[in-house]
């Protein structure tokens, strides 16, 4: 059996995916990661967030814990990252599945994203969000990482890393995964995507928003593990 590795999103950490990586340790391997400027792990060496220096360092700790191919499972800013790597590094990559993973950025998409990334909105409107984010993110600081984040957004809305071109070069079987009150990433955008990868299907939580918190748990446990499972 393949290590699985797990990607969290954006502003979360490697913390955020065990509750799935407790209900696939029965039968799987499960290693959750933490991105690059997340948690407990520095920025790039060049100071900025970009998904090629994610996946980069994603590889660097593969390598360190002796993983030369994975299965994958990323939600959000992870899935994107996870789909990087099978585009760019294919041979690291057998099965991918994304959870909430927004595949089409716009200028004015990132623009809508980058405006709740503002630290002084969040501590005056949900303080108890500001608090648990200054709690995960110790190496580079919340506040920081949000900067990072939203620049990173930026730079995605004008020079998109997936592209239809690059998305069709994926030959890696792939699950899309969307819940249908997601307000980041629509279902037709999800339609739009499977139709450009050459081997992929997509599946709709029902009653399921973007937040990883509100996914229902042992249903996403239960697809990861079948679909990663498919010997094929």
């Amino acid at each position: 059996m393949l290590p699985t590795i797990l990607l969290h999103g954006a502003l979360g950490s490697r913390a955020q995916l065990a509750p799935l990586a407790a209900r696939l340790a029965p039968d799987r391997d499960a290693h959750p990661l933490e991105l690059a400027g997340h948690g407990a792990t520095a920025l790039p060496s060049e100071g900025v967030l970009r998904v090629d220096r994610l996946a980069e360092a994603i590889l660097v700790q593969m390598d360190g814990a002796g993983i030369s191919t994975a299965d994958f499972f990323g939600y959000s800013l992870g899935g994107y990252v996870a789909l990087w790597l099978a585009r760019h590094h294919p041979e690291r990559v057998r099965r991918i599945v994304t959870l909430a993973t927004k595949l089409h950025w716009t200028v004015g998409g990132a623009s809508r994203e980058v405006e709740m990334l503002d630290p002084a909105t969040i501590r005056a409107k949900v303080p108890a969000f500001a608090e648990r984010l200054a709690a995960t993110h110790v190496a580079i600081g919340w506040e920081e990482l949000l900067g990072a984040t939203a620049e990173m957004m930026t730079w995605m809305g004008e020079n998109a890393p997936l592209t239809e071109e690059t998305l069709r070069a994926i030959r890696h079987p792939v699950r899309l995964i969307v819940g249908d009150r997601d307000a980041t990433v629509s279902v037709e955008e999800c339609v739009r995507a499977r139709g450009w990868l050459a081997d992929a299907e997509l599946e709709v939580l029902p009653r399921t928003p973007h937040p990883f918190e509100r996914v229902p748990i042992e249903r996403l446990a239960a697809s990861v593990h079948e679909f990663l499972s498919t010997d094929r």
